[in-house]
């Protein structure tokens, strides 16, 4: 098996006594795309400045390619990182800028000027050697900050939230533009955002952060499909989640009671009786006839209907008076009207439970 480019091994850091880090486990593998996740304050930037040698661990390893680097200044460690601000010298060209990282290295100034274009021609500014960052669009900057991470040829890439400066389409396309890039060069790479669309659309893995620690880490299908804990659940996307109490269990299946009425759904490791929650994705639930013999069906009263373009989120009020969300795709024949009774329904594999613990 392949050293793993990155190994953090029960990596610890406070500030006074708040554990900002608290034990975290994680392996990058050669070539990877893992995105650290989570809300503000969860420990994920922190997480990366250890990485990078900005700030010194209370306790635990850091291993890049087998080597420990937790002592190591930053210059040392041979990665390239990308920040939120970008960073870039508001006084040097384009040109200086990506070139900062080889002068510090006393690289030859031939070698210099040949790395400088090839690194400018990877993020597509052929040409824009010359002109100084204010002279720059906000995706231009990102690419030149981009570039100098790369110029000096990392064994591993740090991005921290370097898309939030970006408007919508721009973010959008930069997120496209990065991955492609990461993917040709095949560098190992920790991606810090609290975007979820950016996780799911740019990881091979996502480690999902919370108070310090990593709550759960998978592929990214698997973090939105199959979440570990309510919060994980919460936190991916947009979820319907129902109090539930397990009935029976029927072959690999469970039959629930919840206040909104019977249902079924798949999920092993649970005892009857147990308590649990029943989640469901909004895309996941269908409105109105045409529900199989199988399906999990409720009885529900249209809210409201919120138009967003493409979709449309209608809002329900359960049979308990608790709310649901279900998504339709606006193909303009869809009609829902508020104050409207509908059935609404599910089948059991789309369905998944989160134990009462958990």
């Amino acid at each position: 098996m392949a050293e793993p480019a990155l190994k953090l091994d029960k990596l610890v850091k406070r500030f006074g006594t708040h554990a900002a880090v608290d034990g975290i486990d994680l392996a990058v593998a050669p070539g990877e795309f893992v995105t650290l996740l989570g809300p503000s304050g969860c420990g994920k930037t922190t997480t990366l400045n250890l990485i990078a040698g900005f700030l010194a661990p209370d306790g635990g390893h850091i291993q890049l390619g087998g080597r420990m680097v937790e002592n190591l200044p930053p210059f040392q460690r041979d990665l390239g990182m990308v920040f939120q601000d970008y960073a870039l010298f508001p006084h040097m060209t384009v040109a200086d800028n990506v070139a900062f990282g080889l002068k510090m290295r006393k690289v030859a100034k031939g070698e210099i000027s040949a790395r400088v274009a090839e690194a400018l021609a990877l993020v597509k500014l052929d040409g824009f050697g010359a002109r100084r960052p204010n002279q720059l669009s906000g995706g231009q900057r990102q690419r030149v900050a981009l570039a100098r991470a790369l110029v000096i040829r990392p064994t591993m890439l740090l991005l921290d939230e370097p898309l939030s400066n970006l408007d919508l389409k721009l973010r959008e396309e930069m997120r496209t533009e990065i991955s492609s890039l990461q993917r040709r060069l095949g560098i190992a790479t920790v991606f810090v955002t609290h975007d979820q669309g950016e996780a799911l659309t740019m990881s091979d893995r996502i480690a999902v952060m919370r108070d310090g620690m990593i709550e759960q880490i998978g592929a990214p299908a698997e973090i939105y499909e199959r979440p570990a804990t309510r919060f994980v659940a919460g936190f991916i996307g947009s979820i319907n989640m129902v109090p539930a109490k397990v009935d029976a269990i029927e072959g690999g299946a469970v039959r629930l009671a919840t206040p909104a009425g019977p249902a079924r759904a798949r999920i092993d490791g649970v005892s009857a009786g147990a308590g649990v929650t029943l989640t469901v994705r909004p895309e996941r639930l269908k409105l109105g006839p045409g529900a199989p013999a199988d399906a999990v069906a409720w009885q529900a009263r249209v809210e409201r209907v919120v138009y967003t373009g493409a979709r449309l989120e209608v809002q329900l009020a359960l049979a308990d008076g608790s709310s649901a969300m279900a998504e339709a795709t606006n193909d303009g024949s869809t009609r829902f009207t508020a104050g409207q009774t509908t059935t609404l329904w599910f089948r059991p594999e789309d369905a998944w439970v989160i134990r009462e613990s958990a």
